[in-house]
């Protein structure tokens, strides 16, 4: 008898962690595993943020927050909003959360019921279609390829909507492809969105500051699909503060108050220590942060470099993130070495056992054609990294 739920069964595990748990195995069998898996900034969180921790430790902030979160903190991202972004905000119309997953459940379960679409341009982060079917909502995908640099057209948005579309779920700047949407292409999603006032947008902006070319666009900021959207974003990537769990969503009022009614019934407030040192964090200059971006960016032009060099991949200079996320059709259906290669998830595992190379399969980011590695990592293992694919792609055999 089968005592778990529907809900439950029809949910995939996220490929992430299935391939950085592997990695880990291997590596606890004496194996040497460079693992490029995990979007985690391997930096430590910077000493301000983890003192004024310590202060609210000191100060018992050891008792339940607000549901949405203290004010002060509230209050500190409606002044982030404004400062980084030119968004208005009321602390009313913010909810903290146990990390910007929890955030977009929220608004997710908010807005969803049974078999409304939610569109999902593809790659996409691997949660976001089995957060959808979580809520019991259906996920259509809207293929992108390495020739549209990853991204939909004002057109292609269109064509997909349907009496059912309730809402569009997206990064920008995107996990995994490492793109990020311009002012002027949001401007014309926008355009569309604005003509379907059912239709609830969902902007992932966790990865806003590691912008290498330009400030960030919020979709927000178009005034005609204000009341629409939904901003996400978080602690984890900017800060390093992964760890931390903290995220939160900037809504139109009645969408803020659904959000707070769902976290009351499912966690309630966030850690109120780290909600302390959020506020913290935020208040200080980005500036002050923009060490680890030039850290990031460095790495990126050692492992575009090189990556260039590899057999049969075709890569994007990423602009933003820290991801690359190359196209290695060419192997797809092709035997190497005794494995056949069915999808790029047995591709990232051909890596994995043959180069030691931790790697993540595009498939469960809706591209199939695609393998992402995370270049969070040292200088010196993303050299060895980039050495070992190249030597094993250039040495394998075609059965």
């Amino acid at each position: 008898m089968n005592k778990l739920s529907d809900r439950v069964n029809r949910l995939g595990y996220s490929q992430t962690f299935v391939m950085s748990n592997k990695a880990r195995e291997m590596k606890a069998s004496g194996i040497d595993v460079i693992s490029l898996t995990l979007g985690e900034p391997d930096f430590d969180v910077p000493d301000h943020i983890k003192q004024a921790a310590f202060d609210a430790i000191n100060e018992n902030y050891s008792h339940y927050s607000p549901v949405p979160g203290f004010l002060e903190l509230r209050e500190a991202i409606c002044e982030k909003l404004k400062r980084d972004n030119s968004l208005t905000y009321k602390p009313s119309q913010i909810c903290v959360s146990n990390g910007a997953k929890q955030a977009i459940l929220n608004v997710l379960a908010s807005i969803i019921n049974d078999g409304d679409e939610v569109l999902l341009p593809a790659p996409f982060w691997v949660s976001y279609e089995e957060m959808v079917k979580m809520m019991d909502g259906t996920a259509v995908m809207l293929p992108t390829s390495y020739v549209t640099d990853y991204k939909i057209t004002a057109e292609q948005l269109e064509t997909a909507i349907t009496e059912k579309t309730k809402a569009i779920l997206f990064s920008s700047p995107c996990n995994p492809s490492g793109g990020y949407y311009t002012f002027d292409e949001l401007k014309s999603l926008a355009k569309v969105i604005a003509k379907y006032p059912q239709i609830t947008v969902i902007s992932d902006e966790i990865y806003e500051y590691i912008n290498y070319e330009t400030k960030t666009t919020s979709i927000a900021q178009f005034p005609e699909i204000y009341e629409q959207t939904a901003v996400i974003n978080g602690m984890s990537k900017a800060f390093a503060m992964t760890g931390w769990r903290i995220g939160y969503s900037a809504c139109p009022e009645w969408l803020a108050k659904a959000c707070e009614k769902i976290q009351g019934q499912m966690t309630s407030g966030a850690n109120t220590v780290a909600q302390r040192a959020s506020i913290t964090a935020l208040k200080t200059d980005p500036s002050e942060y923009r060490y680890m971006i030039d850290a990031f960016e460095k790495r990126r032009n050692i492992v575009y470099e090189m990556m260039q060099k590899i057999p049969g991949f075709k890569v994007l200079l990423p602009k933003s993130a820290f991801y690359f996320f190359p196209d290695v059709s060419f192997y797809i259906g092709k035997t190497l070495n005794g494995v056949h290669i069915n999808d790029s998830d047995d591709f990232a595992m051909f890596i994995l056992e043959h180069a030691f190379v931790g790697c993540v399969g595009g498939v469960s980011f809706g591209s199939n054609e695609c393998i992402r590695f995370s270049y969070a990592a040292s200088e010196k293992d993303l050299i060895d990294a980039m050495t070992r694919i190249k030597n094993l792609l250039i040495e394998v055999k075609f059965d």
